[in-house]
């Protein structure tokens, strides 16, 4: 796979939304069965969870806080992803809604076969709180510079629609 266009990873060929303690196991099984099974430019899940340096930063970012929400940005899609297995913390579903309303992102569940080893995953399934993954923009990685501006426009009330949420948990 030619770079940039397509790469996910990391520099050591790790996907790093595939480097967290939440069914990591299960993710490895996902990928390793459609022939990641190892460093490659995207799906690769690296030996284990936290392995990746880049993913074991944000990890001890997000214990030594308090957040009472994150959200996990990526590119593709145009979509809010909202929950993680049968984890349901409390608001979650109406901040999904309220996220959506803001930004013209259609909120929905995360497909089967991506639902696992994410930050966002791990963040719900460890502190029961509200986290959302957003997919901007559509095309190919990495995006063309032209989107910039219509990713913008939807993700500014997103982001405001995020903060009011906040500070009402």
């Amino acid at each position: 796979m030619p770079f940039p266009q397509g790469w996910k990873a990391n520099a050591e060929g790790v996907d790093l939304n595939l480097q967290f303690p939440a069914g990591w196991e299960k993710a490895k099984d996902i990928k390793f069965a459609r022939g990641w099974i190892s460093p490659a430019p995207r799906d690769y899940v690296g030996e284990a969870p936290l392995s990746a340096p880049e993913a074991s930063a944000v990890y001890d970012l997000t214990n030594s806080r308090d957040f009472k929400m994150i959200l996990a940005y990526h590119s593709q899609g145009n979509i809010i992803y909202w929950k993680y297995l049968d984890f349901l913390p409390p608001d979650s579903i109406r901040i999904a809604q309220e996220l959506s309303a803001a930004s013209g992102y259609p909120a929905e569940l995360t497909p089967e076969d991506a639902s696992y080893a994410g930050y966002k995953d791990w963040f719900i399934q460890q502190y029961n709180r509200p986290g959302y993954t957003v997919e901007t923009g559509s095309g190919t990685n990495p995006l063309p510079i032209r989107q910039f501006s219509e990713i913008y426009a939807a993700n500014k009330p997103l982001l405001a629609a995020a903060l009011r949420c906040t500070a009402e948990l």
